[in-house]
């Protein structure tokens, strides 16, 4: 069974079948209240935006907003940048990245046996 609810005319809030009281004023506008305390609220003249019970407070200062309702930041993804190092410019680490893999082992070979003969004079050195 669905219940037909209407809205409180100063706090937003649901007026059930059988509550509240309904003000007509002369110029045949009506307003329906759910309690006293708004109705006396709303004859004082107060704004419903700076009571913080009311929904158009909680509307306008952002409290409980549904899971639902409430979309996700988007993060913009950074997009990968390259810095010289210390000792390289970009110039060098581009060419250093664009070499073959052939040319790459080569000099890996090269540098092994450099390290190596310098191992062995240093030993040769000792004795």
């Amino acid at each position: 069974m669905v219940l037909k609810t209407e809205k409180c005319a100063f706090s937003g809030l649901r007026v059930y079948p059988g509550h509240g009281t309904r003000l007509t004023k002369i110029d045949s506008t009506t307003f329906l209240f759910l309690n006293g305390k708004s109705k006396k609220m709303h004859a004082q003249k107060k704004k419903p935006a700076k009571l913080a019970w009311t929904t158009t407070y909680r509307k306008a200062h952002k409290k409980d907003i549904e899971a639902s309702t409430r979309t996700k930041k988007r993060r913009v993804n950074k997009s990968a940048f390259t810095r010289s190092l210390v000792g390289a410019s970009l110039e060098v680490l581009a060419k250093k990245r664009n070499e073959k893999p052939e040319v790459r082992a080569a000099a890996r070979d090269a540098a092994l046996r450099e390290i190596k003969a310098r191992a062995a004079k240093k030993k040769g050195a000792k004795k």
